[in-house]
């Protein structure tokens, strides 16, 4: 019994722990929340959720509820923190998530491969990463279009940010930067801005509720080619976001550091992962 409830715990602690960073990962810039989602195998959980919830609520109710808390904690309370972060050095706050990412990438390799390898599988990474690193290349360092924060290009961003939750690697705050509406969700956010999010939540809803069943069927359908296709949307979306640019060496050294903190969550994270797996056999 004392096994069985310290397994319970262990699992309500780590799925808590990930609600926070794929919420903070939705609205940090270059990063993904349905990557980490993937990265953290919550992300079939959470699509099986969506699609089919009457068979799917008696299965994963448990993880449910410390997910939502968690994911609820990390995008509105990081918005703010997010945005002072970013003030104060933008380079080393995504050297932090960089870490993260990095860390995890191990794990995600060998999920992508549980059902083998084909040559469409590899076909799928390298057609993805390129894909994606040179459209996020091209929307933050050619595309040059900016948008007034109104009704409909809130709505717009709360459609990216379900975009970035149910297709996995899809940067949609990098997105919004680009478009110049970062900061104004980020300020709305913080401050639990009710028009903001009336125009914000519904669009990110529908999106997800619309694409859930389309991304479900390709996993169940080609899940060694969509999960290697992800792989490859991880590496080129991480790699879009490395700075190239610091106001110096202390900043270089605490995007150094900062990265060492993300990479060293990861496997903390990983660790408690197994050790959950290891009390529920």
């Amino acid at each position: 019994m004392k096994k069985e409830n310290g397994g319970f715990s262990l699992r309500c602690l780590r799925d808590f722990l990930c609600g926070v960073l794929i919420g903070a990962g939705a609205i940090l810039p270059g990063v993904s929340g349905g990557v980490l989602a993937v990265i953290f195998d919550l992300y079939r959980p959470f699509m099986e959720l969506l699609t089919h919830p009457k068979r799917a609520l008696p299965k994963y109710w448990r993880l449910l509820i410390p997910l939502g808390l968690g994911w609820a904690a990390g995008f509105f309370s990081f918005a703010k923190g997010v945005s002072a972060a970013l003030d104060v050095s933008a380079a080393a706050t995504t050297w932090a998530f960089i870490g993260l990412i990095v860390g995890t990438l191990p794990a995600l390799y060998r999920e992508a491969g549980e059902q083998g390898r084909t040559r469409a599988s590899y076909v799928s990474l390298l057609a993805c990463a390129g894909a994606v690193f040179g459209g996020l290349f091209y929307v933050s360092r050619v595309l040059s279009v900016h948008l007034q924060p109104d009704f409909w290009s809130m709505s717009l961003s709360g459609a990216l940010f379900g975009l970035g939750i149910v297709v996995p690697g899809l940067a949609t705050s990098s997105v919004l930067m680009a478009l110049d509406l970062y900061q104004p969700v980020m300020d709305g956010l913080s401050t639990l801005n009710a028009p903001l999010l009336a125009s914000i939540l519904p669009g990110m809803a529908l999106t997800m509720a619309l694409l859930a069943r389309l991304m479900n069927w390709v996993f169940q359908k080609h899940y060694s080619v969509a999960s290697h296709g992800i792989l490859g949307v991880v590496a080129a979306s991480t790699l879009v976001i490395v700075p190239t640019e610091y106001a110096g060496a202390g900043e270089a050294a605490a995007s150094a550091v900062c990265a060492g903190i993300g990479f060293a969550l990861a496997f903390f994270l990983g660790k408690l992962d197994r050790r959950t797996r290891s009390a529920q056999r």
